[in-house]
């Protein structure tokens, strides 16, 4: 199932023992597009400390409760590995979580996106995730000094930077939608009210040729008269695979098993 990602932000994160706290950002690879961790608000728990969880610790969601189980206690979490809020999140401190909860970093199997050049074409390393990167890059410090992780992306971040097709500005990114049994992107939701009022558009990751972190853009190999002529999609109706097909068909993207 597709889920809207702005949806999941505010669900509780229920730890077998207690709630551990809410959903407040998603950080995603920009190489591979698969969704690495959930960042959870840990409110006067932890105060001053966040939580990362792996996807494959999700449990069965409750969307009525908007609540997101997950296999693991509060002891656990408290005893994990320091992460400040401040410091952004390495390699290092990636492998050390893997380690101390036994997850796999190969869960959920290959990325579709695995080949797709997407964000590594950028000339400029993005700035790393959390704001201590952003006050350093702010006061002009060359962001591919820092420790951080370069390919992990914060969806809250990444919502609202402008999309800019072949031939000109389609609109900037609203939302994504990512696939909760693989936790890939599957599309970029792109708001079009100033090039194209009333529509919105779904563009696939497949289609990201450039991200310019410095610019807050994200540049397409696509057209805009290609755009303008995608089979329309209305955010109330759900996407079927019958859609999905008529969408990559036009595009001449791949598919995502329905090839």
């Amino acid at each position: 199932m597709l889920l809207v990602v702005s949806a999941l932000k505010g669900y509780a994160i229920e730890a077998s023992d207690g709630r551990l706290g809410t959903v407040s950002d998603f950080l995603f690879d920009d190489v591979t597009w698969k969704v690495r961790w959930l960042v959870v608000d840990t409110g006067a728990w932890l105060t001053g400390h966040k939580v990362l969880v792996h996807p494959s610790a999700i449990g069965q969601m409750d969307n009525d409760r908007r609540r997101l189980p997950v296999a693991l206690t509060k002891a656990q979490v408290e005893a994990s590995p320091d992460i400040l809020q401040d410091q952004p999140v390495s390699r290092q401190m990636e492998d050390h979580l893997y380690d101390y909860y036994g997850w796999d970093p190969r869960w959920g199997g290959s990325s579709y996106f695995g080949t797709n050049p997407g964000a590594i074409a950028s000339p400029l390393s993005p700035p790393p995730y959390f704001a201590g990167a952003a006050v350093r890059e702010a006061a002009g410090d060359d962001p591919r000094a820092d420790d951080g992780d370069p390919h992990l992306r914060s969806i809250a971040v990444v919502t609202g930077y402008h999309i800019h097709a072949s031939d000109g500005e389609i609109g900037h990114v609203e939302n994504f939608l990512v696939d909760d049994a693989r936790w890939d992107v599957r599309y970029l939701i792109i708001d079009t009210r100033n090039w194209w009022p009333g529509q919105h558009v779904l563009i696939s990751p497949y289609a990201v040729q450039d991200i310019s972190w410095p610019d807050h853009q994200i540049r397409l190999d696509v057209a805009r008269d290609q755009v303008k002529a995608s089979p329309p999609w209305d955010p109330l109706d759900k996407i079927d695979q019958a859609y999905e097909r008529r969408l990559h068909d036009h595009y001449g993207w791949c598919g995502y098993g329905f090839q």
